[in-house]
């Protein structure tokens, strides 16, 4: 260590602009870019997948516009929104689900484990089913609402001098559950075709989005990276605990809502569009963590992973629809991160309790 400055044990680069300055490490820049661009090019291949089979040269044909027939439609209007909500919403689903590990420290902490998805869920089937509507923007304000509304309980639930990571993780899942039996409930009371709807939605699909309803969703998604990104050094000041946080000059209690809200808003915009989609949000920062070797989560890493690990089921759905039939990308999620989910439960016994399984 050189005379005036710091060993951090790692590389890091410091980075300044006017409105923001801040240190990062040159492994997760480098991780970061990869995945990203990993992201970008599982997103080129999906564009090839589908009913009307096409080149990589007629993909880039269409996207420089040297073509204009028909395969120009079938990428730009009708391929094209569904690839980039694919990166967009799992880059989101990364840095909500980083956020509330950070959060909770722990890597159980999650917006569909704690059961913000569930609330944002509930509300959209109660607007189709009890009052009557399925217009796309009553639909993305019934999530919206039911997500911050189920964060909002679940935070004054688990209040008791302080918010612990733990608390809120139990009383997330005890929300859930019981949003889960209401709508079970209301589904079996539904006529059938407004149960379809509501079951194939809530299976998360983004074969579904055009660009009527991503555009508001991508400037939606701008202000929350710009929100996380802001209060990104607040988080790691938190993770060192609360008074630590408020001797380096953070005040806790609107950091950690500010966080809260962010957080939630990343799964209410993506169920919103697509549906509920599980376990990006659980599985994206710890992998991302493992491949940085950084101390805590990262949100840069967390939402290309995030990106990566969507983009990579969108595709994985196209190729299994070729192969059998069409296949919602949240069951595919689901069925990964169900195996992600057991491996890490089985880890953090042994960790805690030092068991041999």
């Amino acid at each position: 260590m050189s005379a005036g400055r710091v060993a951090f044990g790692y590389r890091t680069q410091t980075l300044r602009s006017r409105l923001l300055s801040g240190r990062v490490g040159i492994r997760s820049l480098v991780v970061s870019a990869v995945l990203f661009l990993t992201s970008l090019g599982l997103a080129t291949v999906a564009l090839t997948h589908g009913d009307y089979p096409l080149t990589l040269q007629q993909v880039f044909a269409a996207l420089t516009g040297a073509e204009q027939g028909f395969e120009r439609t079938v990428v730009l209007t009708w391929r094209l929104p569904i690839v980039i909500a694919a990166v967009v919403f799992g880059a989101l689903l990364g840095i909500g689900g980083a956020i509330f590990q950070s959060l909770t420290r722990n890597p159980l902490g999650s917006p569909d484990v704690i059961g913000f998805d569930a609330g944002s869920y509930t509300a959209v089937v109660v607007t189709i089913l009890v009052i009557g509507t399925g217009g796309h923007w009553s639909i993305a304000f019934a999530a919206i609402t039911g997500g911050m509304a189920t964060a909002f309980v679940v935070y004054v639930l688990s209040y008791r001098r302080g918010v612990q990571g733990f608390r809120l993780i139990i009383v997330g899942i005890g929300v859930s559950a019981m949003l889960g039996s209401l709508n079970s409930y209301l589904i079996s009371r539904a006529e059938i075709e407004d149960a379809m709807t509501v079951g194939f939605w809530g299976a998360g699909s983004i074969g579904r989005v055009t660009w009527a309803p991503l555009i508001p969703a991508l400037a939606v998604a701008a202000a929350i990276v710009v929100s996380a990104a802001l209060l990104a050094p607040a988080m790691r000041r938190l993770e060192l605990g609360d008074d630590a946080a408020v001797t380096l000059g953070t005040r806790p209690g609107p950091v950690r809502l500010g966080l809260i809200v962010t957080g939630v808003a990343t799964a209410a915009v993506v169920t919103a569009v697509a549906g509920p989609i599980g376990f990006i949000a659980l599985a994206a920062p710890q992998l991302a963590r493992r491949l940085t070797r950084s101390a805590g989560v990262s949100l840069p890493a967390s939402a290309g992973m995030g990106a990566t690990l969507l983009a990579g089921a969108h595709l994985l759905s196209l190729l299994i629809a070729q192969a059998y039939r069409p296949v919602p990308v949240g069951l595919i999620t689901v069925c990964l991160g169900g195996c992600y989910l057991i491996w890490l439960l089985i880890r953090e016994t042994r960790q805690r309790y030092g068991l041999t399984l």
